[in-house]
């Protein structure tokens, strides 16, 4: 952020104003502030260093110019942090609180510290403060609701420095001393309406102008909107401002009394366009939003937009893309005004366009990178030009930029319930851009907690499909991250959904996915059963390939329970079904993991057989890596058999195979990088080089929307 004149909370000056960007006044708060940092504090004067960070409190309404201190106070001391200034706002426009959770993510990003999906409050403000532990960072955290909210967030480093932004103390926070705001002194506030008028009407008339700043009582934000009516108006006196703010009525705090008359005066379309940004998600608006809200061309939405700043009702945001932040001081002024001069129906009707418009930008979003798709370009070259991306680079650029207010609109779109078709698409296209320009994994946070959102929606509305779909979805996720209980809870729960909506998709791969977690909690008996029951499912309805693939599942259970016996039979029908299917390379895995059973059994012969022609069959395959994987293993049973130069001959082959000198067998490549792992003998199911039981084929971290119903449901996931 640049340096401002004073804070709007938010609202950076524009035009004349702005290229003049000096802070003004508060030189006394900043004194003070910047001696609190060196302050000996309790602990250290009882005679132990202090555990936590150093934290300073800037208190004062909204509009106070509480943020632009804190930035400036940052500004100044930046130097002394050089593992850089981390800022998080801690509540939304309309004063909800920002729950510790997403502030903590957001954090956590800033760091480039990977935060796990689904954890709660507890474990990433944990991981919080062990990142910061080794760190000198400062904090700034923004509109700070509680000391609860702070406290969460606080780092246990002393090398730290914490700035909280609040509307009053923070009751429970030791050892701080609040640096309460009032308003400008006369000076400044003068000083700040000549940045917007110049000095000339000023200096004409300086009793009107000190009265202007009096009716403003000294407030920044009141001061601002008061300039920019000024700005607007060359031919107007500082005095025919201060004249008609006296014949407005007392009622209201003095920015309220200035917004009502400046929004009064603005043109009507104008007006409106400012009134409905109340609905821009997260306060965050780009020409696409206003266009959408006001139904209105883009191009005129932007000039709008631009009219609007420069009067001081907006902030243009520091970023790579047009974008504009509502004014947290401002949101409740512009809710009431909407409240007060559109009907309910129309309001309504915005926000549908406004989800509307970004349903069809995310569709977008994900079409470009569908090149190889003929039917994605033909829809593509359908979009109107408006609406689409030049090139994916764009559109990544697009979603990441907007990828708060993208998902502070799926949240908005919930909560709210009477759009929840609407909402369902929203969700649906953008788990779908996200996966498809960050990856599944990369977006895991984010899609969690969009899964979590479908899940609120198919409760509300008793969508039995879209139930099962979120639930899979998250429990994967449950899966992948170690909660393996929480993940077994949720897939019951899906195979319940799955029932109730009479979806044989849903049911297959709960069952297979609860078989799965029962394999990871090492209950084999119980997973054995599960897998058992998905093939049954599979069998009925012969699909041949998913049963082939069970079969191996089976198999697995039964060797990590010692059962070989059962697992070879289970691997020999998991063979018969791959060929069956012409699929060569599964093929090829499934006799190279029947080798491994039989060796584990005991049969080093019989094992040596197997080997031999899953060699033959993944030369077939044109396998590489798993022909290489397979010929050492039959280096090592050759060597259990007592013949060392043919194990070295096999050895040999397989160093010739990859091109290079393989390390030892603790080294050796998955021999099955898409079958079923196999295990050493006896140890559960994590001591095995290819052990990865959780890893289930049909993983689904992202949304298919059916537009025919509006559906949502999980989809396999690709190789």
């Amino acid at each position: 952020m640049t340096d401002q004149a004073v804070d709007t909370d938010g609202v950076k000056l524009s035009g004349h104003a702005a290229t003049e960007g000096h802070f003004l006044g508060r030189t006394r708060e900043l004194k003070e502030l910047r001696v609190d940092i060196e302050r000996t504090g309790l602990d250290t004067i009882s005679g132990r260093k202090a555990p936590r960070a150093r934290v300073l409190l800037i208190a004062g309404r909204p509009g106070s110019g509480r943020t632009a201190l804190a930035e400036e106070l940052v500004r100044q001391v930046a130097d002394r942090y050089p593992d850089g200034v981390l800022r998080a706002r801690l509540a939304e426009p309309d004063g909800t609180p920002v729950p510790v959770e997403r502030a903590a993510r957001e954090l956590l990003t800033a760091l480039d510290v990977p935060t796990p999906p689904g954890a709660d409050q507890d474990d990433l403000a944990a991981l919080l403060r062990q990142a910061l532990a080794e760190r000198r960072a400062l904090l700034l955290l923004d509109d700070a609701a509680g000391a609860e909210q702070v406290d969460a967030l606080l780092p246990d480093a002393p090398q730290c420095l914490l700035v909280a932004v609040s509307a009053g103390p923070l009751t429970g926070i030791a050892d701080v001393r609040p640096c309460t705001l009032g308003g400008l002194d006369t000076k400044s506030g003068l000083e700040l309406l000549t940045r917007y008028t110049g000095s000339v009407r000023i200096t004409v008339d300086p009793r009107s102008a000190e009265g202007l700043v009096e009716a403003c009582q000294g407030q920044p934000a009141a001061l601002n909107l008061a300039g920019g009516w000024l700005a607007a108006r060359p031919q107007a006196a500082v005095a025919d401002l201060a004249k008609q703010l006296h014949a407005e009525s007392d009622e209201g705090s003095p920015l309220s009394r200035v917004f009502r008359l400046v929004h009064a005066a603005l043109p009507a379309p104008a007006a409106r366009t400012l009134r409905l940004l109340c609905l821009a998600p997260a306060g965050l608006a780009d020409p696409h939003t206003a266009s959408a809200l006001a139904g209105c061309s883009v191009e005129a939405a932007r000039t709008t937009l631009d009219d609007l700043t420069a009067l001081g009702l907006l902030r243009a945001v520091d970023s790579p893309l047009p974008q504009y932040e509502v004014p947290g001081c401002l949101y409740p002024l512009l809710r009431a005004a909407a409240e007060t001069h559109d009907r309910p129906a129309e309001l309504q009707l915005a926000r549908a366009r406004m989800l509307e418009r970004t349903v069809r930008l995310l569709q977008s979003c994900r079409a470009i990178t569908e090149t190889d798709s003929l039917q994605a370009r033909e829809k593509l070259q359908g979009t109107p030009g408006a609406l689409r991306f030049p090139t994916p680079r764009a559109a990544a650029e697009w979603l990441r930029v907007r990828r708060p207010a993208l998902l502070a609109s799926a949240r908005l779109a919930v909560a709210d319930g009477e759009l929840d078709t609407l909402a369902r698409r929203l969700m649906s296209q953008l788990v779908r851009a996200m996966v498809a320009h960050f990856g599944t994994q990369a977006a895991a946070s984010d899609l969690y907690g969009v899964h979590q959102l479908v899940l609120d929606v198919a409760g509300r509305r008793n969508l039995p499909r879209e139930k099962a779909a979120a639930l899979l979805n998250l429990a994967d996720v449950d899966a992948r991250t170690g909660r393996t209980a929480e993940a077994l809870t949720r897939y019951r729960a899906a195979l319940d959904a799955g029932r109730e909506a009479n979806d044989p998709y849903a049911i297959g791969r709960a069952m297979e996915s609860v078989g799965g977690a029962h394999l990871q909690l090492e209950d084999y008996d119980r997973a054995a059963d599960w897998f058992g029951r998905a093939l049954a499912q599979r069998l009925a309805r012969d699909e041949r390939a998913e049963a082939a693939r069970l079969y191996g599942r089976i198999a697995t259970a039964h060797t990590y329970a010692g059962r070989y016996g059962e697992a070879q039979r289970a691997w020999r029908a998991a063979a018969a079904g791959h060929r069956k299917n012409g699929d060569v390379g599964a093929y090829a895995r499934a006799l190279s993991e029947l080798a491994r059973v039989q060796e584990y059994a005991g049969r080093p012969e019989e094992s040596l057989r197997t080997c031999e022609e899953a060699v033959e069959w993944a030369r077939r395959a044109e396998d590489t890596r798993l022909e290489a994987a397979v010929q050492l293993r039959l280096a090592d049973t050759l060597e259990r058999l007592g013949d060392p130069t043919a194990a070295a001959l096999h050895r040999g082959a397989a160093e010739r195979i990859l091109g290079e000198e393989l390390p030892d067998r603790d080294a050796e490549p998955d021999a099955e990088p898409d079958a079923e792992p196999g295990p050493e003998p006896g140890p559960g199911p994590d001591s095995g080089p290819d052990s990865e039981p959780e890893a289930e084929p049909e993983q689904a971290d992202h949304l298919e929307h059916r537009a025919n119903t509006c559906e949502i449901r999980s989809t396999p996931a690709e190789d």
